[in-house]
């Protein structure tokens, strides 16, 4: 297939770099030629430690890099897709217009996806005119490890879309799980839940954060603990996603005041080099030594 995907940040390398991987060509696009380049040479990095760490051969990286090429032209990009993943800011308003400049460029049958984290995929697909061929594919970071991709059916998704969307999972070998659209889905309400109840239990000193990610790693076979994950995730994106689920959901996801904090003061984790750890190189070095009142 040829495939487009719109935006060169940490999920939209992310789906190119796996969906080239399956044997796709994949045109990445962003709105800034140094965001592309970004993009690109994190693909090559990430696929450069996979060769160190014998998960990937030379031969399948170097065909993976081939089948990828970038651009800031839109029309460029989704020209001839049969697939556009949509992997822009978590604005709804944003995806929505990114929804209608898709569809006046591509042809008829190709099918458009949002990887929208926690917003409402039936809205987005409110901005096509087709909106049946609009879905959500919800991928987890880091997308080239982690082994889920959640099938949102927004209320206007039709049957051929939803078998497509199967489909093209199952082809780059990741795990569909399939769920109606609703505020935050499965995974993203679940997963929050659990992130702001150990930022509370941090505002609290109930323990430290890396107490509280042990406990979760150690103690239920979790990959990562929920306060890594959320610096990891970002906590402007946290924070987001909380007031948008509080909103929708009620107070249950209100925001903890130690999240907002961390916001306003920049502190947004792993991308910034400091959020509840502090970050040097992508690896944790300490805990912030902020005091969570």
């Amino acid at each position: 297939m040829q495939v487009a995907v719109l935006g060169a940040g940490t999920m939209g390398h992310g789906i190119a770099q796996v969906t080239a991987m399956a044997g796709h060509d994949v045109v990445v696009r962003d709105i800034e030629t140094e965001y592309v380049e970004n993009g690109l040479e994190a693909i090559e990095d990430t696929l450069e430690g996979g060769i160190e760490r014998e998960k990937v051969t030379r031969e399948e990286a170097d065909a993976a890099l081939e089948r990828l090429s970038g651009t800031t032209d839109l029309a460029d990009a989704v020209e001839g897709a049969d697939l556009v993943v949509e992997a822009v800011p978590e604005d709804i308003d944003l995806k929505k217009g990114t929804m209608e400049d898709v569809e006046e460029l591509v042809d008829e049958d190709t099918i458009i996806a949002t990887n929208t984290s926690s917003l409402s995929v039936t809205e987005i697909a409110s901005a096509a005119e087709n909106d049946g061929r609009v879905i959500g594919l919800h991928f987890f970071n880091p997308v080239h490890i982690m082994g889920l991709v959640e099938i949102v059916v927004a209320e206007q998704t039709d049957e051929a879309t939803l078998e497509f969307a199967h489909g093209y999972v199952e082809d780059i070998e990741k795990t569909p799980v399939e769920v109606t659209d609703s505020p935050g889905f499965a995974s993203s309400r679940l997963g929050v839940a659990l992130g702001v109840e150990a930022m509370r239990m941090v505002e609290e000193g109930v323990a430290d954060p890396r107490d509280i990610d042990a406990a979760m790693e150690l103690g239920y076979n979790h990959p990562m603990g929920p306060i890594e994950l959320g610096d990891v995730v970002g906590l402007d994106v946290r924070l987001d996603i909380l007031e948008y689920l509080r909103e929708e959901l009620g107070e249950r996801f209100k925001p903890p005041q130690a999240l907002k904090r961390k916001v306003r003061a920049g502190k947004l984790g792993k991308k910034t080099g400091e959020g509840f750890y502090v970050w040097e190189d992508g690896e944790i070095v300490g805990v912030s030594g902020e005091v969570e009142e």
